[in-house]
């Protein structure tokens, strides 16, 4: 007789890949953390399992891929709403995190991240933030998988004095962490306004030497673009392009401001995009062209970015507002369709990271990285097409399980990994702290 570490059966397997799969009743069978096989549930149901998971109401599909987040700033959440980028980040939150953003900080609001990320149906996150080795250790508690940036910024912050030391210590942070398979590393820029052209050199060369990738914002705003012409004589894509970062391991994050030139640039360098539609609906930054991108075959996924600036981690909301807002912009109904969206929320995410060979969608020899979202609640009735109440009218609050490599970060809404009273005990703590 088979046997499996685990066998899940599900109403409808979400399978990604190929686009638009739904599989009626069928099970996963899950061994060694991994997808060995999916087959029809009657044929399952001869496999001895130590664990069985029975879910009749639920769909279950690849757990979503938070392409940039700076999750720390989950302790920042709501103090500078409603302002533009530049008085936001400079008059607010820069001072904000002069003031309060230690190490401790940094450990309080990753664990109240994962708490909101996990709950959220999020099981893979890039992160993009100071104190990197803090990401690190917070991601591996909670056992989530985590692309952690390796942060470089132009100025002195509390986790390093300048270029030189932030580019030492995330290199120890990069070692650091390579045992771990659930963790990895990409070099993160910050900005090319926050970032010379030295540092951005050191960056490439370090990023080709390792095979780690490059996670930049890149042309957020229009007052970006304007201000480095103003500067410089040349779009921020143009210098980025001349000092040779752009390439196939170069996420582009928000990419609001874009010429249909440097759009076809993008596809042809292979580079990815992280779209975050509500924090740049919320800062006033603009629209990504997203529909246009993808027409160009460059690979975009979602993230939420940070929760100062969103004000949730809730990708499972995002994609939704992805699929809405596409179609707005382009003036056309087809844009970014259901199966798009969770593709770019899923797997789209997972090959700007350079994981998808391991998990961003539920094939045999995948992770077994995924969550189910439970469709018998109201706003989810009746189901004429899973991936449309997925897409559309699921909220984040149906996730019922989470699991990466086979094990349950998860269960029946229940976090098993991580103390919430004591996150949130501590979220009160820096509330006092913090509070203007």
């Amino acid at each position: 007789m088979q046997t499996a570490d685990l066998l899940v059966f599900p109403r409808w397997l979400v399978t990604v890949e190929p686009s638009g799969t739904v599989l009626e009743r069928h099970a996963l069978v899950i061994r060694d953390g991994r997808i060995a096989q999916i087959l029809p549930a009657a044929e399952a149901r001869g496999i001895a399992a130590t664990e069985v998971l029975e879910l009749p109401r639920h769909a279950v599909m690849p757990g979503l891929v938070n392409l940039h987040t700076h999750s720390a700033m989950t302790l920042l959440r709501g103090i500078a709403d409603d302002l533009p980028l530049m008085d936001w980040l400079q008059n607010h939150i820069w001072p904000a995190e002069g003031a309060h953003a230690n190490r401790q900080f940094c450990v309080d609001g990753l664990r109240l991240a994962c708490c909101e990320m996990i709950r959220g149906g999020t099981t893979a996150f890039n992160d993009m933030y100071f104190f990197p080795d803090a990401s690190a250790q917070v991601a591996a508690e909670s056992g989530m998988r985590a692309t952690i940036g390796l942060i470089m910024i132009d100025f002195p912050t509390a986790w390093a004095s300048g270029p030189d030391e932030y580019l030492h210590k995330g290199l120890e942070v990069h070692d650091s962490v390579r045992g771990n398979p659930l963790l990895r590393t990409v070099f993160a820029p910050h900005a090319p306004y926050t970032v010379s052209d030295k540092p951005l050199l050191e960056v490439r060369k370090y990023a080709t030497e390792l095979g780690t990738g490059i996670h930049m914002h890149v042309h957020e705003t229009a007052g970006e673009v304007e201000m480095a012409v103003q500067a410089g004589g040349k779009r921020p894509w143009q210098r980025l392009k001349e000092l040779e970062l752009l390439g196939p391991d170069f996420i582009a994050v928000h990419m609001t401001q874009l010429s249909d030139q440097e759009i076809a640039e993008a596809a042809e360098f292979g580079v990815h995009v992280a779209h975050c539609p509500e924090s740049n609906l919320k800062l006033a930054s603009g629209f990504a062209p997203v529909g246009k991108l993808l027409a160009a075959g460059v690979n975009v996924g979602i993230g939420t970015d940070g929760a100062a600036s969103n004000n949730d981690l809730d990708l499972l909301g995002e994609l939704r507002t992805a699929a809405l807002l596409a179609k707005a912009v382009s003036g056309d109904a087809r844009t970014l369709a259901a199966p798009q969206a969770l593709h770019m929320a899923t797997l789209g995410g997972a090959r700007a990271l350079g994981i998808d060979g391991i998990t961003g969608s539920l094939a045999p020899g995948k992770s077994a990285d995924f969550i189910a979202v439970d469709l018998s609640a109201a706003a989810t009735q009746p189901v004429y097409n899973v991936l449309s109440q997925l897409a559309y009218a699921a909220g984040r609050d149906q996730v019922t399980h989470s699991y990466v490599a086979g094990r349950a970060l998860m269960r029946e809404r229940q976090l098993l990994a991580l103390d919430e009273a004591a996150i949130l005990a501590r979220a009160q703590e820096w509330r006092e702290k913090i509070k203007p």
